[in-house]
């Protein structure tokens, strides 16, 4: 044990090691999962994280990343400015990807991770613009505080992640779907890892 603690601190300690395991068992799946650290973290430390999964994986496919000098999006791949949502899979086998907004970027990467597996959609600005003020697709995210404002964010949920909407095919699905997408943006293609 850490040699700064008292012997009583370490006696907790010792006690709180041993529940561990207990506790994970309650995460079901996400107690084994890669990415079940990420859900004991913070709302925004989790969106954090989401870009740099995003940046990190695009990278190692030999995409250019770089952060954004803006704050209108997240990163720049291959001189694109992209504005990036993640999600967990919650409670109801869905996920929900909140505040979209209608700011300077080419488009939006939407990633969607499950305990073993993970989802990936790529709409561009105009995509989104459509789904959200005309289709409705993403709907509008009122502030709690102002309930009566006009909304400027958007939210997108998908109910289950085996059925995402329709609608959403056409902008991906699979990682690699999703990476296809990416390269159809950006003019680059990558080379194929599964090759």
């Amino acid at each position: 044990m850490n040699e700064r603690m008292d012997s009583e601190t370490k006696v907790l300690a010792g006690i709180a090691g041993s529940l561990e395991h207990d506790y994970l068992e309650l995460e079901g799946e996400w107690g084994s999962s890669p990415f079940g650290w990420i859900r004991r973290q913070q709302i925004k430390t989790r969106g954090t994280i989401g870009e740099q999964i995003v940046s990190g994986w695009l990278a190692a496919r030999g995409f250019n990343v770089t952060r954004s000098t803006t704050t209108d999006a997240d990163r720049v791949i291959e001189n694109k400015a992209i504005e990036i949502k993640f999600a967990m899979l919650g409670k109801t086998d869905g996920f929900v990807f909140n505040q979209f907004r209608d700011q300077q970027y080419d488009a939006v990467l939407l990633l969607g991770v499950c305990p073993f597996h993970a989802h990936c959609w790529v709409l561009t600005k105009s995509d989104v613009i459509e789904q959200w003020r005309t289709l409705g697709n993403i709907k509008d995210q009122h502030d709690p505080k102002n309930p009566n404002a006009v909304a400027n964010t958007g939210m997108l949920t998908i109910r289950k992640v085996e059925s995402p909407p329709s609608w959403l095919a056409d902008f991906g699905g699979s990682l690699r779907d999703g990476l296809g997408h990416v390269s159809r943006l950006t003019g680059f293609e990558p080379p194929d890892p599964l090759a």
